[in-house]
């Protein structure tokens, strides 16, 4: 026996995972494995200057477009969105294209960035007559755009972003053919990019379009403005300049400014002037049409 204070120190235990057992363990436990609880993963890179990870799923719901998805979006969180330039400027917003990938998939698809303006660099010519019937109730609020202070520019950006935003849904929804919109984030809208041949499609003021597709695209045309004013609302400053020419499709854009037909006094005469801008257009390509019989068409409709 050995004394307490002198006790000798115990083996080492032998080593009783080898390489082939623990080969052996890993085998059986994928053996064991539900392949649909299981996924494989690979780090990816930080994303690089004009890059950024895709923030779909960080959004609220009602941030993001209607349901169904369209099959083309990419919806992957592991999607990287790399800004590649400016498709079109204008004076409150500035249009970019986006292209949204996933790397090493070949999922990709390129989408509309609008993009409201920062405060300084912006100034905001829709005016108040647009608005009415759906101001905000904050008072303090309502005097700063009305002001246009720095403080009311930024409300008013991020109120002409959510308008384009609500009003998008709406007419997705009620089956005007405008682009599917994405989401929303901050003043930035992410829609559908219309395109002709893989390009981006051309203005209808821009185009030439022979006798046929013409009185076809004043049908489809009509038909949009029917389909609006029967939901109670007009697109408010519809022309040739906001209205894209997709091939035999037309395809409204520019939709901040839509007016509710019964809620604003002025509804009437903005549903008026869009029937004015857009027969006037047609008819100076050759197509008998009145404008105030489109227009009467229109409010019963509404009414």
């Amino acid at each position: 026996m050995t004394s307490a204070g002198n006790t000798p120190a115990a083996a080492e235990p032998a080593d009783l995972f080898t390489p082939e057992l623990d080969a052996e363990l890993d085998a059986e436990l994928d053996a064991q494995l539900d392949p649909a609880f299981t996924c494989a993963w690979d780090a990816l890179d930080e994303p690089g200057d004009d890059q950024r990870f895709t923030r779909y799923w960080d959004l609220e719901p009602l941030m993001r477009g209607p349901q169904p998805v369209p099959d083309w979006l990419v919806t992957d969180r592991a999607a990287v969105e790399t800004d590649l330039g400016v498709l079109k400027t204008g004076k409150e917003a500035d249009v970019h294209l986006l292209e949204r990938a996933v790397p090493g998939t070949g999922d990709q698809v390129v989408l509309a960035a609008k993009r409201y303006r920062g405060a300084e660099h912006r100034t905001f010519h829709r005016t108040a007559d647009y608005t009415e019937g759906r101001r905000t109730r904050n008072s303090r609020t309502t005097r700063a755009v009305a002001k246009k202070s720095a403080f009311g520019r930024e409300v008013a950006a991020g109120q002409w972003a959510w308008a384009e935003w609500e009003s998008l849904q709406r007419c997705w929804t009620a089956g005007v053919p405008v682009p599917y919109p994405v989401q929303i984030d901050g003043t930035e809208i992410l829609m559908e990019l219309v395109t002709v041949d893989g390009a981006p499609a051309p203005r209808l003021a821009t185009t030439r379009p022979e006798p046929r597709l013409l009185a076809a695209w004043f049908e489809q045309l009509r038909e949009a403005m029917r389909a609006m004013a029967t939901h109670g609302f007009a697109h408010g400053d519809l022309s040739p300049y906001n209205i894209l020419a997709a091939g035999e499709r037309l395809v409204v854009i520019d939709l901040p400014q839509v007016v509710d037909l019964v809620a604003n006094p002025q509804g009437a005469d903005f549903l008026l002037r869009d029937c004015h801008n857009v027969c006037t257009w047609f008819a100076r390509r050759g197509l008998a049409v009145d404008e105030h019989e489109l227009f009467a068409d229109l409010v019963v409709l509404a009414c």
